[in-house]
């Protein structure tokens, strides 16, 4: 089918969703293949706000694959059912046909997988000839169907490192100073990040000595009991806590009230919560930290099988458009733990949109404060190796900044905004 292809990233990004998106601008150059970007996600398509990724270099794209963000500028935009909007939709089938779109790739996690299901059904009964494939994408790794998500690898790798390194400093400090640290990671659902510090763990005296998941209620006496016997036992401790920790009641611990586009509690900070409890509670010295975007944007000590992953994926997508699979995603298949070994194979995406994949409870040990051996074989090869940027004269990694050389536009303006 003759026509060019879009791509666009939605959601929050990762240390790798440009190696993604290197991938899929090689294989549709590789297949001579036009390719446009949207800037910002699905909202550069129904602005008509679109990149000409044919104006860079093969240097520059290169480069793109070793730099974190999103190149093209993300969003949290939740495209609403076509009976709900219809004009919205009616915008992105007139830009697609407009710009001569017949491949449209969407690069997110599950609100972006619905989102490719819903153009893709939609651009069906139009009548435009137009092949929808959505493109894995999630530090949160609760992508249904794949066997981890690109971008966790990653973050799994950043936050198991900086919990070995933040607790040899503690354990320095114990003495005289603070007896316990907690550092709060991302996961509002689903407890992967934080089961992944506990990759940082060798023996059974080391950190972190509690993690918290968003699967299982908090128990607010079993963590101050924990917390202090394992000051006694230890000297110090080290606390890992998702940030959708709730109570029994179902209510997160940091809720600040607040929703974001696509209608997720926006949370205010888990760790203040837990060290204001220690303090009060146990009277013991408490530092806590929040790496944030830091936790999701370490380019510099990526997981090369992270990078592999994002990669092969990107380069999949464009080959099952142009092989006119409608509605699919490319995902990863686990073929054997150690060593590791993988395929890329398609998945619907109606298996893959709204659907959430949970930590297991059988990765969490019996006390509910830890990770299991089934755990550790799941997560400790999606760590391994390092993809490290070059690094410039100054001792900073080189990264790029693409043209991003705009699309003459032929539509009137979106009403939209």
């Amino acid at each position: 089918m003759a026509g060019k292809l879009l791509y666009a990233q939605s959601g929050g990004v990762t240390a790798v969703i440009n190696t993604t998106a290197a991938g899929v601008l090689a294989a549709a150059r590789d297949h001579g293949v036009r390719a446009y970007a949207a800037r910002n996600g699905i909202l550069g398509v129904l602005r008509e706000d679109l990149i000409d990724t044919g104006k860079e270099s093969a240097a520059a794209l290169r480069a793109l694959a070793h730099t974190p963000g999103g190149a093209f500028g993300s969003c949290r935009y939740k495209l609403k059912t076509p009976e709900t909007d219809p004009a919205a939709y009616a915008r992105l089938i007139e830009v697609m046909a407009a710009h001569d779109i017949r491949y449209f790739l969407y690069n997110g996690g599950n609100d972006s997988a619905d989102t490719a299901l819903k153009i893709s059904a939609y651009a069906r009964r139009s009548g435009h000839a137009l092949v929808c494939v959505g493109v894995p994408k999630t530090v949160d790794n609760d992508l249904a169907v794949t066997d981890c998500s690109p971008g966790f690898g990653s973050v799994a790798k950043y936050v198991a490192l900086g919990v070995r390194e933040a607790s040899l400093d503690v354990a320095s400090m114990a003495e005289s100073s603070t007896k316990v640290f907690v550092l709060e990671v991302m996961g509002r659902h689903a407890g992967w990040i934080a089961a992944a510090a506990g990759l940082a763990a060798r023996g059974p005296l080391d950190a972190p000595h509690l993690i918290l998941f968003p699967e299982l209620p908090f128990d607010e006496d079993a963590f101050l009991a924990k917390v202090a016997d394992t000051v006694a036992r230890v000297g110090w401790c080290t606390v890992v806590t998702s940030e959708g920790v709730r109570n029994a009641a179902g209510q997160f611990l940091a809720e600040a009230g607040t929703r974001d586009a696509f209608g997720h509690a926006q949370l205010g900070g888990v760790a203040p919560v837990l060290a204001g409890l220690v303090k009060q509670k146990l009277g013991l010295k408490v530092h806590w930290a929040l790496p944030d975007y830091l936790q999701r944007s370490a380019r510099h000590i990526a997981s090369a099988t992270d990078a592999a992953h994002a990669e092969a994926v990107g380069r999949a997508a464009v080959e099952y458009a142009l092989a006119g699979r409608n509605g699919v995603m490319p995902v990863i298949e686990r073929r054997r733990d150690a060593p590791y070994r993988w395929a890329i194979t398609p998945a619907p995406l109606a298996k893959v949109a709204n659907h959430e994949k949970k930590l297991p409870r059988a990765f969490i040990t019996r006390d509910g404060f830890g990770i299991t051996a089934a755990a550790r074989t799941y997560l400790a090869p999606l760590i391994h190796g390092e993809a490290y940027p070059p690094y410039g004269p100054d001792g900073l990694p080189r990264y790029v900044q693409l043209k991003n050389a705009p699309v003459p536009r032929k539509l009137v303006p979106w009403p939209g905004g």
